[in-house]
């Protein structure tokens, strides 16, 4: 299936019921009074995170959304029913825009959460509500509330622990399928990804994470060249990234360059990534003899300044990959450590109830 990430849509939520105008008609009881009931609330439309999706493929076919208009109101002072609301699923990771107005309304992020994107009308006054002791006999009811429309902007970004990132041709598939079961399509003839894969990482009992293929990136990506940022905002949710340089390209390009190339499109994008963890992964090793790869490894180091950690490896030849996702791997249970002894110092029933200690 085609990895689509970005659909626009149209929500409508259905509008209130009109209130009644009627009167209590019995024998004998030539004065009965108003009795119109109110109308029924106009149904909302609700997003909801389901896992069994991973695209927005859905919405290229269908993009308007409609929830039922509230029933009006009866005699008898019998109320209208409430209109049906609108359930539309969402992969997990959707974030929720409104077009009008550019404002992020929500984001999806775990399974069965749910988002109002459009509330359903009021239901509009019968006559029984205004009956006074100078208007016995009120010909006045209210018609209901038109429902919210919206135009909504969805975008998928993945949900992953670790996020891949380089030029196109630096290994990151090959990388992929080598530490997971994920298979993206690699060849020995250049090209580039043209969706994100997700593998998941597995070391050992609970011992794993979820890496993300992000599409190779060009210089002038953040501001539309090549995949542009379709795909830049991928990496946004990961905790920490990897990024690939080809140690021994083929058409003799500076590796160090790259990654200042990468690092400049990171800044336009969001300049919040470059303060993220990231380590240099140095592939394509095999390309190389043993004696120069530390050489030439250290020589692009040294370039660049750099001061996180690195490896060196070669993907195709599974060569020191394990070694890499080991690394990750006590890096997201030090993380977690960390943040068990931050929730220790807090009050125990801060933690339990979410709210201040009684005093």
């Amino acid at each position: 299936m085609k990895f689509v990430d970005e659909a626009n849509i149209k929500v409508l939520a259905g509008d209130g019921g009109n209130g009644c105008i009627s009167f209590r008609r019995e024998k004998f009881i030539p004065f009965g009074g108003p009795d119109g009931g109110d109308g029924g609330f106009g149904g909302s439309v609700w997003l909801v995170a389901d896992e069994g999706l991973n695209t927005l493929v859905d919405f290229r076919h269908q993009r308007s959304f409609k929830a039922q208009r509230g029933q009006n109101g009866m005699g008898s002072q019998m109320y209208g029913k409430g209109g049906e609301d609108t359930v539309v699923r969402v992969p997990v990771g959707t974030m929720v825009t409104n077009v009008d107005t550019d404002e992020v309304i929500g984001d999806l992020t775990g399974h069965g959460q749910r988002m109002l994107v459009a509330q359903g009308g009021k239901g509009g006054l019968g006559n029984i509500h205004f009956k006074t002791s100078v208007n016995r006999a009120p010909r006045k009811a209210t018609p209901g509330t038109p429902g919210e429309v919206r135009e909504l902007k969805l975008e998928l970004r993945l949900l992953a622990d670790v996020g891949l990132l380089g030029f196109p041709n630096a290994g990151k598939s090959t990388f992929i399928r080598a530490v997971s079961a994920a298979t993206p399509r690699v060849a020995d003839y250049p090209f580039t990804t043209l969706h994100p894969n997700l593998g998941v990482v597995s070391l050992g009992t609970d011992q794993s994470f979820v890496i993300a293929d992000i599409p190779g990136l060009i210089e002038g990506a953040a501001d539309g060249a090549g995949l542009g940022i379709q795909f830049l905002r991928h990496v946004a949710r990961t905790s920490l990234l990897l990024h690939l340089v080809d140690i021994a390209p083929i058409d003799d390009t500076d590796p160090a360059g790259q990654v200042r190339a990468i690092e400049q499109e990171l800044a336009k994008f969001n300049p919040e990534l470059l303060e993220r963890p990231r380590w240099l992964v140095l592939n394509k090793a095999d390309m190389l003899a043993e004696e120069e790869r530390t050489v030439v490894a250290e020589k692009i180091i040294a370039e660049l300044g750099w001061t996180q950690p690195w490896f060196l490896v070669s993907a195709i030849a599974r060569e020191n990959t394990m070694a890499v996702c080991q690394q990750v791997q006590r890096f997201f249970e030090s993380q977690r450590e960390a943040s068990v002894e931050r929730v220790e110092m807090l009050p125990g029933d801060v933690r339990l109830r979410g709210e201040p200690p009684q005093s």
